[in-house]
C-alpha cells in the first residue's frame, strides 16, 4: 500500500558564518513512513530539525540529497499540491482582509468557484470555530484566532493529508480542545494528519505513532502504546480513614507517605509491592480505598531520555 510520507535519508545542510564558513546540518538522513489514516507526531525541542522537515515536503526549501514522496508521488509535484493542506508555525496574511476574504481568496486558488466558495468557506470557519468572526480584519485578531484562521486556510480544500506545524501555538485551553477535536474527526474521515509539535500531551492523546527528533536525527519512532509500556516504576495509593498510628508502622513498607487531608494519605509503594494485601491489610484497620493506580513512564519521560542520549555532531 502507498504511504501517505515517506522520506529516505532525508538531509538538508545549511552554510553558516561569514568569516569562517561551515555547513551545518539541520536534517540528517531522515527516514520515516506514515501510513494512510495516521495521525503522526513528530516531536522534539526547538532546533531539532521539525521545521526543517516540514519546509521540504512543502518544497520551500530543497534537500541536500535524499528524496521525500507524497501520496506516492514526489514532493512538490503539482497534482499532490492540490491534495494537501500546510499550516505553517508563523502564518501572515494581509492584515486588511476579513476572514471570509482570505479564506474566499484561498478556495479560488484551488479552483472552488461561484457559490461553492461561500459553502466551503462557512464549512471550514464552522469546523475551526471562528464564526463570530468571519467579519472580522486579521488584524484585529488575537494570535490564537490567527492561528484558527491559518487551520482554516490549510482545510480549505478538503485535504487528503494535513501538514501542520506546532498546530496549537498561541491557543488557550477552549481553543487547543476544539483543534484536538478537529484532528480526531479528520482521522475518523480518513485523513492523514502529520504534526509537529513540542507539546508532549497534545501527541499523546491524539497519535497512534509518533517521532523523536534530536539534533537533526531521528532518535526514536513507533506506536505511542509500546513507547509507554515501560517497566513499572510502582504503585500509587490513596487511603482514607487511615490513623496516625497505623501511618507510623507503614512507613517501613512504603517509600513514601504523603498527608492529602484530615485522614486521608498518598501512599507510594515500590513496584515490587503487593497492593493488594496491603488494601487488605488497611481494611482491616478500618481503613477505606480511594484509588490505587501503577505509575509508568509517560511519553514526556521516555521524549526527555531519547533527546539527552543523543550524541551531539562533530
Amino acid at each position: 500500500m502507498t504511504a501517505a510520507i515517506e522520506t529516505e535519508a532525508l538531509t538538508k545542510e545549511f552554510r553558516v558564518g561569514f568569516w569562517r564558513p561551515r555547513m551545518h546540518c539541520a536534517l540528517d538522513a531522515l527516514t520515516l513512513r506514515v501510513e494512510a489514516g495516521e495521525v503522526f507526531g513528530f516531536l522534539g525541542p526547538n532546533g531539532a530539525g521539525k521545521s526543517t522537515t516540514l519546509k521540504l515536503l512543502m518544497q520551500l526549501i530543497y534537500p541536500t540529497s535524499g528524496r521525500a514522496t507524497i501520496l506516492g508521488r514526489p514532493a512538490g509535484d503539482l497534482d499532490v499540491k492540490r491534495r494537501i493542506g500546510f499550516l505553517a508555525e508563523n502564518p501572515y496574511y494581509y492584515d486588511y482582509l476579513t476572514v471570509e476574504e482570505v479564506l474566499g481568496y484561498f478556495a479560488r486558488l484551488f479552483g472552488v468557484s461561484g457559490a461553492n466558495v461561500a459553502a466551503r468557506v462557512g464549512a471550514v470557519i464552522e469546523d475551526v470555530g471562528i464564526e463570530a468572526y468571519r467579519k472580522t480584519k486579521l488584524r484585529a485578531l488575537s494570535k490564537g484566532n490567527l492561528q484558527r484562521v491559518g487551520l482554516a486556510q490549510a482545510l480549505i480544500n478538503d485535504p487528503e493529508v494535513l501538514f501542520l506545524d506546532e498546530p496549537m501555538s498561541g491557543l488557550d485551553p477552549i481553543g487547543r480542545h476544539h483543534v484536538r477535536d478537529l484532528i480526531l474527526k479528520l482521522r475518523q474521515r480518513g485523513r492523514t494528519v502529520f504534526f509537529s509539535s513540542h507539546i508532549l500531551s497534545d501527541a499523546e492523546s491524539l497519535c497512534s505513532r509518533v517521532g523523536i527528533m534530536a539534533q537533526g536525527r531521528l532518535v526514536a519512532c513507533g506506536l505511542v502504546s509500546e513507547m509507554l509500556a515501560f517497566e513499572l516504576k510502582g504503585w500509587e495509593l490513596v487511603v482514607s480513614g487511615l490513623s496516625d498510628d497505623v501511618a507510623g508502622r507503614l512507613r517501613t513498607r512504603v517509600r513514601t507517605i504523603t498527608p492529602l487531608t484530615h485522614a486521608r494519605f498518598m501512599l507510594d509503594l515500590p513496584p515490587e509491592a503487593e497492593p493488594e494485601t496491603l488494601i487488605g491489610e488497611l481494611r482491616a484497620t478500618g481503613a477505606q480505598l480511594v484509588s490505587l493506580n501503577p505509575v509508568r513512564e509517560t511519553l514526556e519521560d521516555y521524549f526527555v531520555k531519547q533527546v539527552s542520549a543523543a550524541k551531539p555532531r562533530t
